[in-house]
């Protein structure tokens, strides 16, 4: 079919193509959700109903987008890791930002009520994207290192503010300048001295943040009518493996840790994280 004379306003539409070769880090962040955990009365300094949210639709991103081999989450935002052969919308930024940043969006609101049973939303959420490409696994590690240490520094701040504010009996401004100058043993001691609290001890969850991933689902082997072993859906429900291309291809499913992924031995036990 003829284009109309209307046509020519798509030259002025400009290709966007990610440089190839690279991993791609696509980084979520709510907007404005001070005033939003605010609005639906999050539990300070950590309301584990979001934080529960928040990985359910990352693990919905992931499992609708197999070139997704790694997520981090703390508070309100996620970072994606997708491998360097991936070619998801052949590279294009924009498609890729808004579509990821408009599914995960979508899927925080439609799972909502599920985690808020008795709490409406009162306006809707929104998050903003940004993808950054990287040349190397060394940079990979770092970012994901980064974010960690972000983690911990941000929760045992808020661990130790909300402690001077709720158990303590300080008023914000008041907390925030019992706090100004102190380092990290300094914020230990006072949770540990005043209010008996051993941030240790806390739900790792808070203080390493939530770390998505693929783990092989195990199969179950049974004997068909000819006696021969065949491959059943594990007890998940997942289809068993797939056959590609003249091999197997172990069926996958995504899991939700909360572990440490700035030392060695993460990386070390998934090696097809970083792999080409």
């Amino acid at each position: 079919m003829a284009g109309s004379k209307y046509a020519y306003v798509r030259n002025f539409e400009l290709p966007d193509p990610l440089l190839p070769g690279t991993f791609m880090l696509l980084r979520l962040d709510g907007h404005s959700f001070h005033r939003f955990s605010d609005e639906h009365g999050f539990t300070k300094p950590n309301d584990s109903r979001a934080l529960e949210l928040m990985d359910h639709a990352a693990k919905d991103l992931m499992e609708q987008y197999p070139d997704i081999v790694l997520a981090f989450g703390e508070s309100d935002e996620f970072s994606f890791l997708l491998r360097k052969s991936a070619a998801l919308y052949n590279r294009r930024q924009s498609k890729i930002v808004s579509t990821l940043a408009s599914l995960f969006t979508s899927s925080y609101v439609f799972h909502w009520a599920k985690y808020f049973p008795d709490c409406p939303l009162k306006y809707p959420p929104s998050f903003d994207g940004r993808l950054v490409l990287y040349p190397s696994a060394r940079e990979i590690r770092d970012y994901f290192s980064w974010r960690q240490t972000d983690t911990h520094i941000n929760n045992l701040y808020n661990t130790t503010f909300w402690a001077l504010v709720q158990q303590g009996g300080q008023n914000t401004t008041y907390a925030h300048a019992t706090l100004k100058g102190t380092f990290s043993k300094d914020k230990h001691e006072i949770l540990f001295s005043r209010f008996q609290i051993n941030y240790n001890a806390i739900d790792a969850r808070f203080r390493k943040g939530s770390t998505l991933v693929r783990e092989e689902l195990p199969e179950k082997t049974t004997a068909n009518d000819d006696g021969a072993a065949t491959g059943e859906p594990s007890d998940s429900g997942a289809p068993a493996a797939v056959k590609m291309r003249g091999r197997t291809k172990p069926r996958t499913q995504v899991v939700v840790l909360h572990c440490d992924i700035i030392k060695d031995d993460f990386w070390d036990a998934r090696p097809e994280i970083l792999a080409d």
